[in-house]
């Protein structure tokens, strides 16, 4: 009965020890293929940005602008965010009907509504983006 109990005793002492041996963290000094791989974020799939603007136009542009031919670009991560931009191009007119020609605007896209929108500037890339009518 006494082997037991000290069998029993050693292989509670030991057992919290062992337990921690299979799981290196990243941080540890152990060999690199002993240590405990982080887990990567699942890649996010990007917005439907046509359904978007072709649902909210009038969060893009005026709607007084009669804004037709309107084409969007895929949408692409933000560089310095967390979110989705793209760029809308349309021909508009002005409020007193003389057509304006074609307008550009970059739109940010976060958690799948449009955030924001500015017309595009010459650093922009939407001089070079490939578009697709809505």
């Amino acid at each position: 009965m006494r082997r037991v109990i000290v069998s029993m005793a050693l292989m509670a002492a030991t057992a919290p020890a062992l337990s921690g041996c299979g799981l290196a963290e990243i941080r540890s000094p152990v060999p690199e293929f002993m240590r405990l791989k982080a887990s990567e974020p699942p890649p996010e799939v990007p917005p439907d940005a046509r359904q978007l603007v072709r649902d909210k136009l009038d969060s893009v542009f005026v709607a007084a602008s009669l804004p037709q031919q309107v084409r969007v670009s895929p949408p692409r991560r933000e560089v310095n965010g967390s979110g989705w931009t793209a760029c809308v191009a349309a021909e508009t007119t002005s409020a007193v009907g003389k057509p304006l020609g074609t307008q550009t605007y970059r739109i940010i896209i976060s958690g799948g509504v449009i955030t924001d929108r500015r017309r595009s500037e010459a650093g922009d890339s939407c001089g070079s983006e490939n578009y697709e009518p809505i």
